[in-house]
């Protein structure tokens, strides 16, 4: 078993983290490298993290059997997207606020070693989308969510799906939201979405403050092919992916968004499950009745 420690080294006392998890490793008897993103860095490791291999992410991604993504959710949104022509599985510990998809502290992480030595843990196969934006030619990836809204422009913009070459829907919002299950509980929650289980194979439309009463979000099937086209009177939309990528784009803009090629691959320990996540995380299901009764 091989890790690639890929840090966000924007996060506060980043350094004594990375040393603490390298030396848990070393402890467990895994092999290990760094992303040369540390590399600025290197000084300021004790020993023997100083002398570790610190390598690019290409070389990192062919070494790595694992990659151990440290940060947060948006770390592991943001290393999703750097290994996405692989299907290379990705541990997640937390250093930021929810941790929904990273799902391990630096405490549990050392206890999760243990498992990962012994095989006594999940990888579970998360749906990606593929987005292309007519006349540009690189491809849209979302692990979360491919977002399409007004931008800086006040105003509501116009929005035309069809789904399968089926028309849908024309209608004036602050924009759409178009969630993988993963992304069920994001942007798109807050937009009224509903939570999608991630062993569904289904994407969600979800609209940004529509301005029709019967626009509700929409959940259709991951095999389906979208179309959005937008229009604006400003002139131009933006396009973003996982709340990190943004394209602005003049209008009318056409884009299309189907179920992505390689899933990511995301590792969970085997005692948790989803639904524990969304009530210790969301407190989703939880009655609040109860818990001032159970506590009195």
């Amino acid at each position: 078993m091989k890790l690639g420690l890929i840090p966000n080294i924007s996060k506060e006392d980043i350094v004594n983290t990375v040393d603490l998890l390298v030396r848990q490793i070393r402890e467990a008897g895994i092999e290990y490298a760094l992303s040369n993103i540390m590399l600025g860095m290197q000084e300021e490791f004790p020993d023997p993290v100083k002398n570790s291999d610190f390598l690019p992410l290409d070389e990192l991604i062919k070494y790595s059997d694992m990659v151990v993504s440290i940060g947060g959710d948006g770390t592991i949104l943001s290393t999703a997207y750097s290994i996405r022509n692989t299907e290379t599985p990705v541990i997640g510990v937390n250093l930021g606020k929810m941790g929904f998809l990273a799902e391990f502290d630096v405490d549990s992480f050392k206890e999760f070693l243990g498992d990962l030595k012994n095989g006594s843990y999940i990888v579970e196969k998360r749906m990606t989308l593929r987005g292309k934006i007519e006349g540009v030619d690189d491809e849209l990836y979302a692990i979360n969510d491919i977002v399409i809204d007004k931008g800086s422009w006040a105003k509501l913009i116009e929005l035309t799906i069809k789904i399968d070459d089926d028309y849908v829907s024309t209608f004036s919002a602050d924009g759409l939201i178009v969630a993988t299950p993963t992304g069920s509980t994001g942007y798109s929650l807050a937009a009224g979405g509903p939570i999608v289980n991630p062993k569904a194979k289904a994407i969600t439309l979800s609209p940004i403050a529509p301005h029709i009463l019967t626009m509700r979000p929409l959940v259709i099937s991951g095999e389906q092919k979208i179309r959005i086209v937008a229009r604006s009177l400003y002139g131009k939309v933006n396009i973003n992916c996982d709340g990190q990528r943004t394209i602005s784009r003049n209008t009318p803009v056409a884009i299309e968004i189907t179920k992505g090629g390689n899933s990511f691959n995301l590792v969970h320990s085997n005692k948790s499950n989803y639904f524990e996540i969304l009530r210790n995380k969301l407190f989703w299901g939880l009655d609040i009745r109860n818990i001032n009764m159970e506590s009195k």
